[in-house]
């Protein structure tokens, strides 16, 4: 059964599951830069390597709340909140929620068994780049305005060409230090998962 999804009549630029992900992500992040209090966040909830007696399961959710550095969680919670406030104002927050997770959970089994090496993970990486694919089928012919270059791109295009950069550089920079498989674990588990709810995009004139 096809589900067909309409804006809601008052959109939110911070709508309830995107607020409390920034703020959550915020705190842990400020929490992991404390000694000691820092030092137990990321033993017990960065992904540790499948055979590493570190691992533990719920740190398939736990990962997605810690990053590296104010780079790296200032990157991840822009774009989640560029891509994800149309995505949860469209869908309902409840899917949405349902949605964000899956995807981060499918992005750290993918980079687990692909191209997880033997070094922890942390980041909302996989996640957001379930957002971005999401937001490049519910809205492709609207447009993003790219920084360098400085052009309008639709938002399909944009998609593909992220989701072909994180191919090309899994495979030819497996040591570069970046999960690539994990962004693209998201982004193929959000594109099943869209699919498998049969969830229309956004109607358009064109």
């Amino acid at each position: 059964m096809e589900n067909n999804y309409s804006p809601n009549s008052s959109f939110s630029v911070f709508p309830p599951a995107i607020k409390n992900l920034l703020i959550i992500n915020g705190l842990a992040f400020f929490a992991l830069t404390t000694p000691q209090l820092g030092d137990f966040l990321f033993v017990f909830g960065a992904l540790w390597p499948l055979g590493s007696p570190r691992f533990e399961v719920w740190q398939l959710v736990t990962y997605m709340f810690l990053h590296g550095g104010i780079g790296h969680l200032v990157f991840n919670l822009f774009a989640l909140w560029i891509f994800g406030q149309a995505i949860e104002n469209f869908w309902g927050t409840k899917r949405f929620v349902i949605y964000y997770f899956l995807c981060g959970i499918g992005a750290a089994i993918i980079h687990m068994f692909i191209g997880g090496g033997g070094a922890p993970t942390v980041g909302a990486s996989g996640a957001v780049f379930g957002i971005l694919i999401a937001f490049g089928m519910m809205f492709p012919e609207r447009y993003i305005m790219l920084l360098i270059p400085p052009i309008p791109i639709k938002a399909k295009y944009f998609v593909m060409i992220f989701g072909a950069i994180e191919l090309f550089s899994g495979v030819m920079r497996p040591g570069s230090g970046i999960a690539h498989f994990a962004h693209l674990g998201g982004m193929i588990v959000g594109f099943i998962l869209i699919k498998y709810w049969g969830i229309k995009g956004e109607r358009t004139n064109q």
